[in-house]
């Protein structure tokens, strides 16, 4: 797991332990790229999280890393080209930014929300076709290839909470604090890892 000094690195690396995980916080770009899968946790600001990511010299290993890769929250975020929310320019790792929610009751959108699949993927396994997981933001990506989304949810307007581009992955929501449904995305999470590192 990544750690840029913004994100929830406890919970993460107990829910990843938990579905049988063997979790190294990452501080180099040496130990990112020996990492069988690697997970980029965020919480604030995607500027203030790409700072950290630069400052400590894991922008160029992030961009090229070849092998499975989660995102989460404002991690999911960075995965893109920019944000609107300070003018970030991001990892690109994904074509398209983040924008503020539209027309939302309240921001930031913070509780339980329907998550609904739209496409059949590995990290979706095993998970209803609507299950609720738990949101903390006021940004949203649009990816720019909508084949990348892979699961909505409604708040205003629908958004991409899901979202997938070969073996990068990002959810909007944190499955850290979803309790069982969250556990099933980190656990499908560590079985597609597992699975590149066999192959």
């Amino acid at each position: 797991m990544v750690d840029h000094g913004a994100g929830n690195l406890v919970s993460i690396s107990r829910g990843l332990e938990t579905v049988g995980a063997e979790v190294i916080l990452a501080t180099t770009p040496e130990q990112i790229d020996r990492a069988d899968g690697v997970v980029l946790p965020g919480v604030g600001a995607t500027g203030a999280v790409m700072a950290g990511i630069r400052s400590a010299g894991l922008e160029d290993v992030l961009r090229t890393y070849n092998r499975p890769l989660l995102g989460i929250c404002v991690g999911m975020q960075v995965l893109f080209e920019g944000s609107d929310e300070d003018d970030a320019d991001c990892l690109g790792l994904i074509s398209g930014g983040n924008h503020r929610l539209r027309n939302a009751p309240r921001l930031p959108h913070i509780g339980w929300n329907d998550v609904t699949a739209t496409a059949s993927d590995p990290l979706l396994a095993g998970l209803d076709d609507t299950t609720l997981f738990y949101f903390v933001h006021s940004f949203a990506p649009r990816p720019s290839d909508p084949t990348t989304v892979i699961a909505t949810t409604e708040y205003g307007e629908e958004f991409a909470s899901v979202v997938r581009q070969g073996d990068v992955w990002g959810t909007q929501f944190h499955p850290e604090r979803s309790h069982v449904a969250g556990r099933s995305i980190l656990s499908n999470f560590v079985a597609a890892v597992g699975a590149t590192r066999v192959a």
